[in-house]
């Protein structure tokens, strides 16, 4: 029973010795190896991020700080090693959205992003800003306002020769009016499944899997 039990103490203290040097514990190794199986890699400023947004932005539903999300739709590759995969996805924020006005004023959108989810891992990024801005209706605004002038003129030359011409396009031109500041402009929208384009403004370090 002595024997046995000295066996057992002999086993236990050669079990805790120290590694002699040089040696590596496979334990450590085991703890070490998910450090050990990523590199850093550094993406510059001035890369582009090509991305598919995946929410709609729009003048007339988004306001300021509402999320935008989207996915990255080209990979980013540093040094010929894909840091930024395919598919990784990014957020942002809303940061202007202005209606198009009734008199004047064109519909504007504005947003960015600000984080980068890639490999399992999340960053914060600083990217440029996406705008859009509605197209001007002048011509469109002219010709509502003209066409109804026109009709009055008709009428007005029917009712009282050259002196009602001028009453009628008088009063034929005030209802075209009246009916460009009832209505708004074309609003600008962004849709989801639209690819845009922003720069890094910032430089990010990200964390590549070695393969």
């Amino acid at each position: 029973m002595k024997h046995e039990l000295l066996a057992v103490a002999i086993a236990g203290a050669l079990m805790t010795s120290p590694l002699p040097v040089g040696q590596v514990s496979t334990t450590a190794l085991a703890h070490e190896a998910p450090d050990n199986a990523f590199r850093e890699v550094r993406v510059p400023a001035g890369t582009v991020l090509s991305v598919v947004l995946d929410s709609t932005v729009g003048s007339a539903t988004s306001r300021v700080e509402d999320p935008v999300k989207a996915h990255v739709r080209r990979a980013i590759v540093i040094g010929g090693r894909e840091v930024v995969p395919a598919g990784s996805t990014v957020t942002g924020i809303v940061t202007h959205s202005k209606r198009s006005g009734r008199v004047k004023g064109l519909a504007e959108v504005a947003f960015r992003f600000t984080s980068l989810r890639a490999q399992g891992e999340i960053y914060r990024i600083r990217t440029g800003s996406v705008r859009r801005r509605a197209p001007a209706t002048r011509r469109k605004d002219a010709a509502t306002i003209g066409l109804p002038a026109a009709g009055g003129a008709v009428v007005g030359a029917i009712a009282g020769g050259k002196k009602g011409a001028a009453v009628g396009t008088a009063v034929g031109g005030g209802a075209g009016t009246a009916v460009v500041l009832s209505t708004r402009g074309k609003e600008v929208i962004v849709p989801a499944g639209r690819a845009v384009a922003v720069k890094l403004l910032q430089p990010i370090t990200v964390r590549v899997r070695v393969r």
